[in-house]
């Protein structure tokens, strides 16, 4: 079964983008939000746009249940 990436609801700060990266590579979050960050500013805003298209695609994990 191929493996898939999804937002990651447990991992995130604003919708799930960058912890879903990193749990699909095996990193920690942190190193994809400051890589993400270092992008942002390069490309003058090109990874804001880059953020909210991922957001939209990429589907919720489908595994999490929010149960408190």
């Amino acid at each position: 079964m191929a493996k898939k990436v999804y937002r990651n609801n447990e991992n995130k700060k604003l919708l799930g983008v960058c912890g879903g990266i990193a749990e699909y590579f095996g990193i920690d979050a942190t190193i994809v939000r400051l890589a993400w960050a270092v992008v942002t500013m390069f490309t003058v805003g090109g990874g804001v746009l880059a953020y909210i298209l991922a957001a939209l695609i990429l589907p919720d994990d489908p595994g999490y249940t929010d149960v408190h």
